[in-house]
């Protein structure tokens, strides 16, 4: 499939031989053959969206709110198999995969009660007789482009948001990860239907990088909100704003925990460990450098290297085991690469990374979670390397530590861990962590709803989910009501006729 509407219509051109597979990095087996979106399915996927903006855009806020929290119901009773689905072709461990599904339902909670709350301000006018206020408009249709780490829920982030604030939504999800995406446009087909939603409210589009392109070069699509690299993002800026276009981006991260020697470090290992091999490492959010204080260095090396040898790596549908596979070998190469270069950059391996073998990983995507000791200044740990590699670096001051911290071209996720007030609150200064996100006695993972998600730098600028993000998928509008007889002038001007 590669065009849809509500699900009620289906649409492909492509030829059979063009098919996308989709294979499962937890077996290696072949789950379905998806046909990609072609150019003339993409065309007749906008105009149908187009067509349903103009009537979307007049439903009430509060029954387009309605409409999502039906749909946050029906997620709610297909959780277990979307949640099995996602760690299915994605890897993540199944408490994982029902989390994801978890935070689609948190944010229909919460998208519907933003429905009733899509406010402006009313300001004093400097003319007598004369009122002024601003008001929020939908901005037209929203192109959402997900990674296949997240493969559902940075999607709903997007869209449920857009739609109470009455956008229509066009969803690429990853060519790595789209039967997650036909499951979710099937799981919301029936709410769509029975609320005569007009056809082109959701839609989906499948296919690589040239699908991404087309939403990124069109002027009919008003934002294009998109997950993914660096480099992808930069790309996509740069073409959005050729065209004058707004655009939303959630890049990649090279989060770091700081470890003071007032840590608990009871509360800080466990929260380290989830981080770092989490998802496989494949976390925008994930732990990727570990900045200690020297007089507890040894302390937490010993901690952590025990800590690692309890992993169970494993079929991520089996709950005892806490990682699963990287999404593909390609991923797995580039492990292997970064593996090589920490030897070369001077960097000492703590615990040993490698590709396991054996009739438990014959898709050939499972790897051991590795920690590495590394000098504070070295090439390898400035970039994001997508997999379960923890960085082990060494701190004096906290000073030393922020600057550490913020040394790095990314700014998603931070934290220090701390039982003193004056260094957690240095780190939350403006003074301490440059990052989107900066937690204190928790680790870099696990975002909540109501928080606005989203980072600096190189991490892209945006923001997601909680808080007002919801202005990013709407237009401002300032109004200025003249309820007098006469027209006086803005600045005391006269204009005498």
């Amino acid at each position: 499939m590669s065009g849809t509407s509500t699900g009620q219509a289906f649409w492909h051109s492509a030829a059979e031989e063009h098919l996308l597979d989709s294979y499962s990095p937890v077996d290696g087996q072949l789950m379905a053959r998806v046909f990609p979106t072609t150019h003339e399915d993409y065309d007749q996927v906008v105009e149908t969206a187009r067509a349903a903006f103009l009537e979307w855009r007049s439903v009430p806020a509060p029954k387009r709110g309605e409409i999502v929290r039906q749909m946050g119901e029906q997620f709610r009773q297909y959780k277990k198999e979307l949640g099995t689905l996602v760690s299915y072709e994605m890897g993540k461990s199944l408490q994982e995969g029902m989390g994801e599904v978890q935070e689609i339902i948190d944010i229909c909670d919460f998208a519907v009660g933003q429905s009733r709350q899509l406010y402006g301000q009313t300001m004093h006018s400097e003319r007598p007789d004369h009122r002024m206020y601003e008001q929020w408009h939908p901005l037209g249709v929203v192109g959402i482009i997900s990674a296949f780490n997240f493969p559902v829920a940075v999607w709903s982030w997007n869209a449920m948001l857009a739609w109470v604030c009455g956008n229509v939504c066009i969803w690429k999800p990853s060519e790595k990860t789209p039967l997650t995406a036909l499951a979710c446009q099937q799981i919301i087909k029936d709410v769509l239907e029975q609320n005569e939603v007009p056809e082109g409210v959701s839609c989906l589009i499948t296919g690589g990088r040239e699908v991404g392109a087309w939403l990124a070069e069109d002027p009919r699509i008003a934002l294009v909100s998109a997950t993914g690299s660096t480099r992808m993002g930069k790309a996509m800026a740069q073409t959005v704003a050729g065209r004058l276009g707004r655009y939303l981006l959630e890049l990649g991260g090279n989060n770091a925990i700081i470890i003071s020697q007032h840590a608990d470090l009871n509360v800080a290992i466990p929260a380290i460990v989830f981080g770092a091999v989490g998802t496989a490492g494949q976390r925008c959010t994930s732990t990727r450098r570990l900045i200690i204080q020297e007089s507890v260095y040894e302390d937490v090396k010993q901690r952590l290297v025990k800590a690692y040898g309890q992993l169970r790596i494993g079929n991520p549908l089996e709950e005892q085991n806490h990682v699963g596979p990287l999404i593909d070998r390609a991923a797995v190469s580039g492990y292997q690469s970064a593996l090589f270069q920490i030897k070369e950059q001077g960097g000492r391996l703590l615990i040993d990374g490698e590709v396991l073998e054996g009739p438990a990983f014959e898709s050939g995507c499972y790897v051991r979670p590795a920690i590495a000791e590394m000098p504070a200044q070295t090439e390898i740990v400035q970039h994001e390397t997508f997999a379960p590699i923890l960085y082990l670096l060494k701190y004096q001051t906290l000073e030393e530590a922020i600057a550490l911290q913020n040394g790095v071209p990314q700014g998603l996720s931070s934290a220090v861990f701390t039982l003193n007030l004056r260094e957690a609150e240095r780190f939350l200064s403006a003074a301490g962590s440059d990052c989107g996100i900066a937690n204190v006695n928790i680790g870099t993972s696990g975002a909540e709803i109501g928080g606005a998600f989203g980072g600096e730098k190189e991490t892209g600028g945006g923001r997601e989910s909680g808080s007002d993000s919801w202005k990013a998928y709407m237009r401002r509008q300032t109004n200025t009501i003249n309820y007098g007889t006469t027209l006086p002038l803005a600045q005391g001007i006269k204009f005498e006729l």
